[in-house]
């Protein structure tokens, strides 16, 4: 009778045993994926923020040479080589003749391959 105790305390010993660490991955797991989801988010802003630097310096360039066949018209800026995501950057310089040059800045930026798939746009008037 003393052994069949033993192996009924073994065996629930076993079982609570189990139970914690499976609560201890489920834990885990949750946790890895906000922070997967929070690391993907910042380097989608980054991404944003190298576009938006990339379209403004591009912009002040034109403004300041002149160059009249960017002026008053939208231009779709190749992005393949600011970043390895897909990515869309548009820029419009508006150019009135009586006051300051004004560039209208739009990027797009998604992210592929996760479970959070997300698109972050950004638009900007500057």
């Amino acid at each position: 009778m003393r052994r069949h105790r033993e192996k009924g305390f073994i065996l629930i010993l076993v079982i609570m045993t189990l139970a914690a660490i499976s609560t201890a991955i489920y834990i885990l797991t949750a946790h890895a994926n906000t922070m997967l989801f929070q690391s993907d988010t910042a380097h989608l802003r980054a991404t944003q923020r190298n576009l938006t630097a990339s379209a403004l310096t591009w912009a002040g360039y034109n403004i300041k040479n002149q160059n009249t066949q960017a002026l008053n018209k939208t231009e779709n800026l190749d992005t393949t080589n600011i970043t390895n995501r897909p990515a869309t950057l548009t820029i419009t310089i508006d150019a009135p003749e009586n006051s300051k040059p004004q560039a209208q800045i739009t990027t797009s930026t998604k992210n592929l391959g996760g479970p959070h798939d997300r698109l972050l746009s950004l638009p900007s008037r500057r």
